[in-house]
């Protein structure tokens, strides 16, 4: 099949930013597959209306992979619909692209890519940059990767179509939440020792408690790495409750 237009290709991963903007419990995000399609779409059925209504119908049904994923899909239906492949095979392989892209980008988003970007942002502001460089830093680094993985998505689900399942099995796309959980257990370990420091300086307490609890979650997640990420998010909510109450305490 014939490349797409790049301004084609741009559509398509503009719209894939709302692709759960009708989400809803019976078909998820099928709504917004169909939605990213209409590009691609109108392009093949250009002279039958009825065509492109028919063809839109079939990719509202359900779906619900990885958002930030969901261009591997998009792309490779793309490529099926200009092959011809039957609706019948459509639906299937859109149903089977639910369950990998599912756990990888949970694996590597959810759980590893935005803790550890939010903890990035926590250390800078406990270093002393205002809140707002803080702030923007994490938006920065977060959405560099987000959307790299749309662009990487869409690129290899045209280039793919079909075949792009067996292409993810051998991705090193898969191995990199397992590379991710060291720095993240590393970066966990340094911050909450540092918030505790900050809490008992801020009250006057004495910085022992505070900072050996931190220490203790840290080799905790030194010890279980798949916990890292909760156990940091633990510190940082216990941390930060007693700042308020002891704060409210001594004002």
């Amino acid at each position: 099949m014939a490349a797409l237009r790049k301004f084609t290709m741009f559509e398509m991963l503009a719209r894939s930013l709302l692709i759960q903007g009708s989400w809803n419990y019976r078909t998820m995000q099928g709504a917004g597959v169909g939605f990213a399609l209409i590009p691609v779409l109108k392009r093949l059925h250009r002279d039958d209306p009825d065509a492109l209504a028919r063809a839109v119908r079939r990719h509202v049904g359900f779906y619900n992979g990885h958002p930030y994923l969901s261009t591997v899909a998009i792309a490779a239906l793309a490529r099926m619909e200009g092959e011809e492949a039957d609706a019948e095979e459509i639906d299937r392989f859109k149903r089977a692209l639910v369950s990998p892209l599912g756990s990888l980008g949970d694996r590597l988003v959810w759980a590893r890519w935005r803790p550890l970007t939010l903890l990035l942002a926590a250390l800078l502001y406990l270093a002393g940059a205002a809140w707002w460089v803080a702030a923007s830093a994490f938006l920065l680094l977060y959405n560099v990767v987000h959307l790299k993985l749309r662009v990487w998505g869409l690129r290899l689900g045209w280039r793919e179509g079909r075949a792009v399942g067996r292409v993810l099995i051998g991705s090193p796309l898969r191995r990199l939440p397992d590379r991710l959980t060291i720095p993240l257990a590393a970066i966990a370990g340094g911050l909450l020792p540092l918030m505790a420091l900050s809490v008992s300086q801020s009250n006057g307490l004495a910085p022992l408690p505070a900072v050996g609890s931190a220490v203790g979650l840290a080799a905790i997640g030194a010890w279980r790495p798949a916990l890292a990420g909760r156990l940091a998010a633990f510190g940082i909510l216990l941390f930060s409750l007693g700042f308020v109450i002891l704060g409210q305490i001594a004002w």
